[in-house]
């Protein structure tokens, strides 16, 4: 027995390494054997991007083609238009001519012939002191059918019609004629005339300024003053278009 021990002493090294291995074993099945989310507990470190620079903390950016109120939230307000896309003003406006006045309306002159509606062919024209609706062809007829129309010698709104040797048309005797201006108040009434619209687009009819109520019309192609009738021929009688004059 004596000699058996140093043998046994020799073998408790050996013993022991062996009783460590086995522990290690035994503790590496155990913590194999655990459940996978007990293994998984410890924070996976985020890879460094460098300082202060972690891919998970940088923000985001939208697409280009994202809509604004997409982008900033619901309440966000749509993005001032630029200039570009403000709509062009006009650059000027023009200004409508004034209505026509005393002051700035008709010309103070124009050479005038007055042509009848309902006879387009026969104009008024001077013969023996009367006026007259006849057809013009020759030099002296046109001359003879031709005024100076100007602004009424009794109302600057209205009109009188000179004649080539300085005469007016007036009525006399509900009459019109042509004869030199004496200078009177009654004359430069009888000699006023002032345009009234017709049923005709483009005609006219004249009223006297001192009969008013009386217009100018044709009746056996002479011109008189006659009370306003309501009927087509009158009116058409009493139609006359302002054109240039003939000569």
């Amino acid at each position: 027995m004596p000699e058996d021990t140093p043998r046994i002493r020799r073998l408790w090294p050996a013993a022991a390494l062996a009783l460590a291995v086995a522990a290690a074993c035994v503790t590496v099945t155990a913590l194999n054997d655990q459940p996978a989310e007990k293994k998984a507990t410890a924070p996976a470190t985020p890879p460094d991007n460098g300082p202060g620079l972690l891919s998970f903390a940088s923000p985001s950016t939208p697409p280009a083609n994202t809509p604004a109120r997409a982008r900033h939230g619901t309440d966000a307000s749509p993005p001032a238009p630029s200039a570009s896309e403000a709509p062009a003003r006009p650059r000027h406006t023009p200004a409508r001519s004034p209505t026509p006045t005393a002051s700035t309306g008709r010309p103070a002159q124009h050479r005038t012939s007055v042509r009848s509606l309902n006879y387009p062919d026969r104009y008024w024209h001077i013969s023996g002191g009367l006026v007259k609706l006849d057809p013009v062809g020759s030099a002296a007829d046109r001359r003879a059918a031709t005024f100076t129309r100007v602004r009424g010698l009794a109302d600057a709104r209205c009109y009188s019609f000179a004649t080539a040797d300085g005469s007016y048309l007036r009525h006399r005797g509900f009459l019109l004629r042509a004869e030199p201006a004496d200078g009177s108040p009654l004359f430069q009434q009888d000699a006023t005339f002032c345009p009234r619209a017709s049923v005709s687009a483009g005609a006219v009819m004249l009223e006297s300024v001192n009969y008013p109520g009386r217009f100018l019309r044709h009746q056996n192609f002479q011109l008189k003053l006659d009370p306003y009738q309501d009927t087509g021929l009158y009116r058409s009688d009493s139609a006359f278009l302002l054109v240039d004059g003939l000569a």
